[in-house]
């Protein structure tokens, strides 16, 4: 391949440039040199990664390795490549920060679910390596085994939940078999409702999984009993499932600001609506998450509102260096119309490594970049692409998807609602789905040719998600084509305003205390309902919260709103009391209900001065009616005295 050094010393202009033809071979006693200087150090190659890492195993600094040639090189535009090659290098030298592990520990306790023979001769080929209990449904013809070296029993499972070490299932028709059994198992009476727990879960009935995104979830398999090939990889896999097993811890929760409910009262319910392996559930005024559970997917990070869910490999900060670097390099190497192609490690780079070793590779302008899971791209990260100067974005996703992506594609109708809205035409995000490493590159040049932002923004983020966002799209406004302050934006977006019909609201305030970010507000002052929009996280808590049910919400960005005063909705004369002078309430509603009593109720006849109490503050309302000597229950005749437990046994005896 081709190494345009001079682009990419244009690019990376802090650093120290060095190119080489055989670096691992005959000019290896260079490596040996850089790798004892100070700093950090990366090199453009990872097919001999482990060479060099061998070669630099008491280097004090990092290094880094940065797949050039499957991802610039080797391509039909190879030699245009440069401004990339220099892109992908400055991406590598941001420092992603490390992320915290949650431990999985398995003694190798395997439950066989299966359905025929199929079942007892995966328990034969694990019986030497765990611990097995085989569980047959809807058993046929079972011969019993001349020897019983693990339990055969007969089941249906009902319910499963867990994870590898810790599963947890509830089964109907359970039953062991006889042992008088002769020719076919006969099994005793079944019971319903019995617990079986155990580490492992190997399910070979070929009935619905047990659990949903079953492939995410740690320590169940799943193969069909009709392909032995399938049934002998899950097999393997289980068999190694024993001890303990770090996995990463992938959100970061905070609960205290999370805006799921208020005084029981649903909000905010968008992790729990994506999560596709049920690890998000209600806990109180927050949700929980389950760490053991969570696979990772991100969308849940992505779609908080707030920032309580923050993803951790990496955090979105991060993320944002990276692409800022990266973006911000290329144009300086002398590339233009950048397409950031998001990608996992597993399915994402083997088909880039495919396209380029069988195919035309990847196109000049085309920067891949690798992420954990796609899913966890946020809309912070698209805004900030298209300030930093990205012409476009394409998600690489497989052509039959592991798990729901509608956190993905709510992201991507948001972002297409943004740009477009702010000038940027033509179809600026989108997704590709396929397993094809041709398709892929027949998308990727497919693309029309689009105008990045002029002057691209330099700024560099810091802080919790939501100011990362705030902060994206106030940069991405300030450099768009044609630049609009209000747009509309899709149901479910995390900004927005709220529409109040002001004639059926009685400023009762009670969305102000239910307001978790203080988007509403009151004045201690006077009756008053205030509105700051940059607050609002349209979590619904105001919606659900209103006894009026006047209040809806208006998904939409207003570019204005960071610098906007709070917005007055409603606002009223306070009711003074009449006796002190004291506010005490709105005055309109304190004459409504006087005019609902008035005559209409035994306390308060029609011209009697005892209404006056409505309009008094509570202190004075009880001062004028001790000196009035009101008795509420005067004329009420008294109520019989409650009867008790000796009062019946009286009556009986009094009877007999």
């Amino acid at each position: 391949m081709r190494l345009d050094t001079g682009a990419i010393r244009r690019g990376c202009r802090k650093s120290e440039i060095t190119g080489f033809r055989q670096l691992c071979r005959a000019e290896l006693d260079y490596f040996r040199n850089a790798a004892k200087a100070d700093g950090p150090l990366i090199v453009g190659c990872t097919q001999e990664a482990a060479l060099f890492g061998e070669e630099a195993k008491e280097r004090a600094g990092t290094m880094e390795f940065v797949n050039l040639r499957e991802t610039a090189g080797w391509s039909t535009e190879g030699a245009k490549a440069g401004p990339k090659m220099a892109a992908l290098l400055a991406a590598a030298s941001e420092a992603m920060p490390d992320f915290p592990f949650v431990t999985l520990s398995s003694g190798g306790v395997v439950l066989i679910y299966g359905r025929d023979e199929a079942a007892i001769e995966a328990g034969r080929l694990l019986a030497e390596h765990l611990d097995v209990t085989v569980m047959v449904t809807r058993p046929a013809q079972i011969m019993p085994p001349a020897t019983t070296s693990f339990p055969i029993v007969q089941g249906a499972i009902r319910n499963a939940r867990g994870y590898l070490g810790a599963f947890e299932l509830t089964v109907d028709d359970y039953a062991a078999p006889r042992p008088s059994s002769r020719n076919a198992l006969v099994f005793e009476a079944p019971r319903n409702g019995l617990t079986s727990r155990c580490d492992i879960v190997l399910d070979l009935s070929g009935g619905t999984p047990l659990f949903p995104a079953h492939e995410l979830r740690d320590g169940y398999l799943r193969a069909d009993p009709r392909d032995p090939a399938a049934m002998l990889r899950a097999v393997l896999r289980a068999r190694d499932l024993v001890g303990s097993f770090d996995k990463p811890k992938y959100v970061n929760f905070t609960p205290g600001i999370c805006v799921h409910s208020r005084s029981k009262l649903t909000g905010c319910h968008r992790c729990l609506d994506l999560c596709p392996t049920g690890a998000i559930t209600p806990d109180g005024d927050h949700v929980r998450i389950n760490a053991e559970v969570c696979a990772g997917c991100g969308q849940c990070a992505a779609a908080c509102p707030t920032g309580a869910a923050t993803y951790a490999l990496p955090p979105a900060d991060a993320l944002l260096h990276k692409l800022r670097a990266m973006l911000l390099t290329y144009r300086e190497a002398g590339g233009s119309n950048a397409v950031i192609l998001f990608h996992d490690g597993q399915h994402g780079t083997m088909l880039v490594d495919a396209l380029a070793r069988y195919g035309d590779g990847l196109p000049a302008n085309v920067l891949p970049f690798t992420v954990n899971e796609v899913t966890q791209v946020g809309l912070e990260a698209i805004a900030a692409s298209f300030a930093y100067g990205a012409a476009a974005i394409r998600f690489l996703l497989r052509a039959k998807l592991r798990h729901d992506i509608s956190g993905l594609r709510q992201t991507i109708e948001m972002a297409d609602a943004i740009v477009s809205g702010l000038g940027f035409s033509g179809k600026r995000v989108s997704t590709i789905e396929t397993d094809d490493p041709d398709v892929l590159g027949g998308v990727l040049r497919a693309i029309e040719s689009a105008s990045a932002v002029e002057t691209p923004a330099t700024f560099k983020t810091i802080g919790k998600r939501r100011d990362l966002l705030r902060l994206a799209l106030h940069e991405l406004h300030r450099v768009a084509p044609a630049p609009t302050d209000v747009i509309a934006l899709p149901e479910g977006a995390p900004l927005g305003a709220i529409n109040v019909n002001v004639d059926g609201c009685t400023l009762c305030l009670a969305c102000v205390s239910a307001c978790p970010t203080g988007a509403l507000r009151d004045d201690p002052e006077r009756p008053v309902l205030k509105f700051v929009e940059d607050a609002c996280v349209q979590c619904g808590l105001c919606q659900s919260t209103c006894p009026e049910k006047v209040i809806t919400l208006k998904p939409q960005i207003d570019f204005r709103a960071a610098t906007a005063p709070a917005r007055i909705i409603r606002e009223e004369e306070p009711a003074l009391c009449i006796r002190c002078g004291t506010p005490f309430g709105v005055k309109s509603t304190i004459e409504k209900i006087a005019a609902k009593l008035e005559g209409r109720h035994w306390m308060y006849p029609a011209g009697d001065k005892r209404l006056d109490v409505v309009r008094m503050c509570a202190d004075c309302r009880v001062v004028v009616m001790s000196e009035q000597q009101f008795d509420p229950f005067n004329d009420v005749p008294e109520r019989a005295p409650p009867r008790t437990t000796d009062d019946y046994l009286r009556q009986r005896e009094n009877k007999d």
